[in-house]
């Protein structure tokens, strides 16, 4: 068994261990266990049965995450993305009226189509060509972003009409839960103790429940069946509704918040070597087999999650940390009662807050905004398309957005300063593309 490990995530060449990348799978796990609960309540919007998505998000987040652990060896975990799951069911299927079963049909496609470009080794060549700027630049957008959504889990950040953000009821408690959450965590780092972020979701939680903010819902409970969504997508319909346009809005949405989060956890954790990441085309093709799986199963595209950098700020290293966290949804089928104890939701005056895993994504935002220290602000060519993708990401809560301002201002910023030929060409088409995303909204 050692042999095998060693063999597999070369755990002694990367200075780590099955303990350690077993606390990064588990904290990993914990902190977007919320996904678990959020992909049925949004999907079961657009007429899906919630049970069957549950356990659909379960078995595709298991598959795709132990996929991206043993084909690139990457404490990256895998799971339905926020945000496209909106589209998904409320574009697709709310505004234009297109039933789930077309809508997954569509999503299929776009999946496959991801999965060539992999194949070809054309997914690896997009992190390859992205400048050095805007790596660091999506690395600390993605920070914020992430750090956006602690806060706003917690309750600390609300919607205020005219200035679109504000402070939440500080007084509250959830509020006070996450502000404890976030100071155990800051203290036990400042200790150095090793797993402070998976320490401080326990004790946070612990702390949450006689308050009635976390609620214990039991150990045990008997999965729900599949079979309301189980290989129910719609392909030809797919193609004869005209969702040749949405199926290019999937495809481009699932590569790009991909590229963004893979360079920015990989930038954060430093597995960028000379400006390119090994393994990428690994990694990326298994996401793209996890859209695959998951429109088979019964639920939207499936990604790589920004939340894997609690678990690597916790020492994971390896992609025995994702055969954890793949393990950990499996057993969510079984134990989603206790799942749901830390994931689960709070609802304190019409707002859905997440205050125990509020704490660990605030911590990681702040890890991860070192990256703007290495980007030349003394370059304004560089500087500018950098500082857009940092703003834009969090404001437009978009990895991609971040990600389209970013390349269309790099591109026009070189062209007018007259080093057309130092672009390579892939950015002048990542940029047109994303350009023309906009245009055919």
């Amino acid at each position: 068994m050692k042999t095998w490990l060693e063999k597999t995530f070369h755990l002694q060449e990367l200075n780590t261990s099955l303990r350690q990348e077993m606390i990064g799978g588990l904290t990993t796990f914990m902190t977007m266990s919320y996904i678990i609960f959020v992909q049925p309540a949004i999907l079961g919007g657009a007429g899906l049965d919630r049970g069957a998505v549950m356990v659909a998000t379960c078995l595709a987040s298991a598959i795709a995450t132990l996929l991206t652990g043993l084909l690139a060896n990457y404490p990256i975990a895998q799971a339905p993305a926020m945000g496209h799951n909106v589209f998904f069911a409320v574009t697709v299927c709310g505004l234009m009226g297109y039933s789930w079963q077309v809508a997954l049909g569509a999503n299929f496609i776009s999946g496959i189509l991801f999965t060539l470009l992999a194949l070809f080794g054309l997914a690896g060549r997009l992190v390859e060509v992205i400048p050095d700027s805007l790596k660091h630049a999506i690395a600390a957008g993605i920070g914020l972003l992430i750090a956006l959504i602690g806060l706003e889990y917690a309750g600390i950040v609300v919607a205020t009409p005219g200035v679109l953000v504000g402070l939440g009821d500080m007084g509250s408690k959830p509020v006070l839960l996450a502000f404890f959450g976030l100071l155990i965590i800051s203290v036990l780092m400042v200790w150095k103790v090793p797993g402070a972020i998976l320490f401080g979701i326990l004790i946070t939680a612990l702390v949450g429940w006689p308050l009635g903010v976390v609620k214990f819902h039991g150990f045990f409970s008997a999965p729900p069946s599949i079979s309301p969504t189980f290989l129910k997508l719609d392909i030809i319909g797919a193609f004869k509704s005209g969702l040749i346009p949405i199926i290019f809005v999937f495809f481009f949405l699932d590569v790009f918040d991909t590229v963004g989060t893979l360079v920015g956890v990989c930038s954060t954790a430093g597995y960028i070597k000379n400006g390119k990441i090994p393994r990428a085309n690994q990694a990326m093709l298994a996401d793209s087999l996890g859209t695959v799986v998951g429109t088979l199963l019964g639920t939207s595209t499936v990604t790589s999650y920004i939340e894997s950098s609690t678990g690597i700020a916790q020492g994971a290293k390896t992609g025995l940390a994702n055969v954890f966290t793949s393990i950990l949804f499996l057993a969510a089928l079984f134990l989603s009662p206790l799942a749901e104890m830390v994931g689960g939701s709070y609802v304190y005056k019409d707002q859905v807050l997440h205050p125990v895993i509020a704490p660990p994504l605030i911590i990681v935002g702040f890890l991860m905004m070192k990256a703007v220290a290495r980007i030349d602000w003394d370059e304004v060519s560089e500087a500018i398309p950098a500082f857009l993708t940092i703003v834009v990401m969090p404001l437009a809560v978009s990895i991609t957005d971040g990600l389209a301002f970013g390349f269309i201002s790099y591109t026009i910023m070189k062209l007018f300063k007259g080093e057309a030929k130092k672009v390579h060409w892939l950015v002048y088409v990542i940029s047109i593309l994303l350009l023309i995303r906009y245009v055919i909204r």
